[in-house]
């Protein structure tokens, strides 16, 4: 939670620190909840406030994060085998676990 998602803090309006404390380390997997989460923070400001211009360029960003990771249709289809899957064989490990 970012600051600015603080209820003590909603007395204020959003800073671009207060963006960037939600965009982090954003990930594919939390990419379109951290777009959602910004969106909803930058909403009522201005367009030429900072916040706001720092939003929609994060916006826009986490929206590629998202779909670039995504994989669809074909582009699936020539992707090679994960290691862990080819023939069904698990592979040995060269250390001892105790087990027989």
């Amino acid at each position: 939670m970012s600051e600015y998602e603080q209820p003590g803090r909603l007395e204020r309006e959003p800073s671009v620190e207060d963006v960037r404390q939600l965009m982090g380390a954003s990930t594919p997997h939390f990419a379109l909840h951290l777009r959602n989460r910004i969106r909803t923070l930058i909403s009522g400001l201005p367009e030429e406030h900072p916040a706001r211009v720092e939003g929609e360029r994060e916006i826009g960003r986490l929206d590629a994060v998202a779909e670039g990771s995504e994989r669809r249709g074909a582009q699936g289809h020539e992707e090679p085998a994960m290691p862990s899957l080819r023939g069904g064989a698990v592979p040995e490990s060269s250390g001892s676990s105790g087990a027989a």
